[in-house]
């Protein structure tokens, strides 16, 4: 099943809001520490921005967890 761009866009959202939580991180403490603006994680973790490549990966280093895991759930 191919994927819309909305779609990707949520999944991937989702899947970075569930590791900050699991962290127990807040939308602030992980903008801060990912230098970026509080309202750019929020759309990015709602579905409604596609972020770049960079952004994704300095997320994940924040969440202390590999970039090819989250997009587990895109994959089967």
């Amino acid at each position: 099943m191919k994927l819309s761009k909305e779609q990707v866009c949520k999944i991937v959202g989702a899947r970075i809001r569930e590791e900050r939580l699991k962290k127990g991180l807040t939308l602030e403490n992980l903008a801060h520490d990912a230098e970026m603006d509080y309202s750019q994680l929020n759309r990015i973790e709602l579905g409604k921005i596609n972020t770049s490549i960079y952004q994704i990966y300095h997320i994940s280093k924040f969440l202390e967890i590999p970039v090819p895991d989250l997009f587990k759930s895109l994959v089967g």
